[in-house]
């Protein structure tokens, strides 16, 4: 019997919470194929890179982004400063039979035009992750996030929480939302193909469960 191929999308509290180290392991723990349609500044080391680098199964296929833009900015800014505007009828979802995981860019509403954000990206057959790192703040960002999926009737499949443990913050956010917990991402002193393959082990079952 075949296995239901899955889509996970995933996206963050704010910037740098941990997105592209939780796709990793998405990746790695499903042997899914991986693609971020927006990659705004870096392109030498470009998230797609880095996930690349971090793998370790021979499965996995990285898709190219649809958009490269220049600038570390948010992405309706990085295209205008490229002399581009991005249109979301051109995000094109790659053609893949595997299981996917499509990484956003910073959180749900960033624009990406005048009138488009990252969550306008999100398709009714995506299963949403979101990737929340304790701040000062974090909780209320956390469960802004999920309200805004709320309101757009999309539902979040799982958190996964990311940097040293806060169980005051944790329950608190899973209580409030009902979300299920994935697991946590440690603050490791670094990130490698050994390291990503640890936690793939560790989130397997809650995301066969999931």
């Amino acid at each position: 019997m075949a296995t239901k191929q899955r889509k996970l999308f995933v996206t963050g509290i704010g910037t740098d919470v941990g997105k592209t180290i939780a796709s990793s392991i998405l990746v790695e723990a499903l042997q899914a194929d991986y693609w971020k349609p927006i990659q705004a500044g870096d392109l030498d080391h470009s998230d797609s890179n880095k996930v690349k680098s971090q793998i370790s199964n021979s499965k996995s296929q990285i898709f190219e982004n649809s958009y490269k833009l220049n600038t570390p900015a948010s992405p309706h800014y990085a295209a205008q400063l490229d002399g581009i505007t991005i249109d979301i009828n051109q995000i094109k979802e790659p053609k893949t039979t595997n299981h996917l995981v499509i990484e956003g860019a910073g959180g749900l509403l960033v624009p990406l035009n005048d009138t488009a954000c990252i969550i306008d990206l999100i398709q009714k057959d995506y299963e949403v992750i979101l990737v929340s790192r304790h701040y000062l703040g974090s909780i209320n960002h956390s469960l802004l996030s999920l309200e805004a999926l709320k309101s757009r009737n999309i539902s979040c499949a799982g958190i996964i929480f990311s940097g040293d443990e806060n169980p005051a913050t944790e329950s608190i956010i899973l209580s409030k939302s009902g979300v299920k917990c994935i697991g946590r991402i440690e603050n490791e002193p670094y990130f490698d193909a050994n390291v990503i393959a640890y936690y793939a082990d560790k989130f397997r079952e809650a995301l066969t469960n999931m």
